[in-house]
């Protein structure tokens, strides 16, 4: 596995750790064949990331992300203007849906989700704060990769892509300049929000998009 990124060997590898960790908690033996490092390599930097509270060890044993992360990712959070700018455009989009919503920026290769607040409903799509997706599936990740075709309808919609049995719409939310700084998704179970999610959703969504751009200063009226 290709773990050079920064060109500083050691972070890198510490970062293909907490990579596979990310994805679910896991043995030393199943992070040695997630990442690819030697079974050395791999516990050495497992057990130092421990030390600094960014990996912990569960009750089976196995490496899972540590709780430093959450004060990390909450001011990481704070520290994106969006997330605040879109408060009251998520909350209004979650109680005209009864669906989980969620803000996503791009950050290089992965889209990372800055802001969310969860259904009502008991079957329901979650999606921790600060988590890490791919930008080649899901509705928000096809939209920040690849952008919106200005003939259709402005939103992005994907059924079953990033997770089975779960869809999603996505519109853009662009700054004054036209480029697209983030996505709001709707995503809920498939048996709720049907195969054809943009029907439902793809206004709602839109506005909501829209009133971020507002509420953040990025549209004038």
């Amino acid at each position: 596995m290709g773990t050079s990124v920064s060109a500083v060997g050691v972070l890198d590898k510490a970062f293909v750790v907490l990579d596979a960790i990310e994805e679910r908690p896991r043995t030393l033996a199943e992070l040695v064949a997630a990442t690819g490092l030697s079974r050395a390599t791999a516990h050495r930097l497992a057990t130092a990331l421990e030390a600094h509270g960014m990996v912990r060890r569960d009750d089976d044993g196995r490496f899972t992300l540590g709780a430093r992360l959450i004060a990390l990712g909450r001011a990481a959070t704070e520290s994106v203007p969006l997330a605040a700018a879109a408060a009251d455009a998520l909350e209004e989009l979650r109680d005209a849906t009864g669906e989980s919503v969620q803000l996503y920026v791009r950050e290089g290769q992965r889209r990372i989700c800055v802001a969310a607040l969860q259904s009502p409903h008991g079957l329901r799509t979650i999606v921790p704060l600060g988590a890490s997706l791919s930008l080649d599936v899901g509705s928000a990740g096809r939209l920040l990769l690849d952008g919106v075709d200005t003939s259709g309808p402005g939103w992005v919609a994907s059924v079953g892509e990033r997770e089975a049995g779960v869809a999603s719409v996505s519109a853009p939310v662009r700054d004054a300049g036209g480029r697209i700084v983030a996505a709001v998704s709707v995503s809920g179970p498939i048996e709720r929000t049907t195969r054809q999610p943009g029907r439902r959703y793809g206004d709602a969504v839109l506005a909501a998009a829209l009133r971020v751009e507002r509420d953040a200063g990025l549209r004038q009226e």
